[in-house]
């Protein structure tokens, strides 16, 4: 069994293959979204209210103040993408139970229809490329996509062990 906590060798890329790299993650972004994009589109909504769906889904009774750390965008483009969803009934507020300022965010039961219709293709398509690619692969690539991560926070939310969904 091979050990998953050895000493990752030194790896120095060159210019081509890290402008390659940013080109591949451009192409595979855009695909990975362009499903989602149109399912969206018949409710007329947008990629903010796909991470809000997403992230709520995740993450069921989060604060407004947690998804507004998490989006990294102001409380007005929240508020706006906010108001729609519940609004539309994919979303409920409910008060804090300790502060009842703090509203706590969770899909209804169309909002959770709506997560998988959208989120889908996305796992179809996540899988997929994870069968094709092997353990040894996934595992590099979740390695990439965490260094690329610049908020420290961040990457803990992806810690296995400490008590993340890992």
């Amino acid at each position: 069994m091979p050990d998953i906590k050895r000493r990752v060798e030194p790896f120095s890329a060159d210019e081509d293959e890290v402008r390659e790299g940013i080109e591949l993650l451009f192409f595979a972004y855009r695909d990975f979204i362009a499903e989602p994009d149109a399912i969206l589109a018949q409710y007329g909504f947008g990629r903010a209210h796909h991470r809000v769906i997403h992230f709520v889904g995740r993450h069921p009774q989060i604060t407004v103040s947690e998804l507004l750390g998490i989006l990294q965008i102001t409380k007005q483009s929240l508020s706006r993408v906010l108001s729609e969803l519940v609004q539309q009934g994919f979303i409920v507020q409910h008060p804090g139970s300790q502060d009842r300022r703090q509203r706590l965010l969770e899909l209804t039961a169309a909002g959770r229809a709506l997560e998988r219709e959208v989120s889908a293709p996305q796992r179809a398509r996540v899988a997929e490329a994870y069968r094709l690619a092997g353990g040894a692969a996934v595992e590099g690539f979740r390695r990439v996509l965490l260094s690329i991560i610049a908020n420290p926070d961040d990457r803990r939310r992806f810690e296995r062990g400490l008590g993340g969904k890992r």
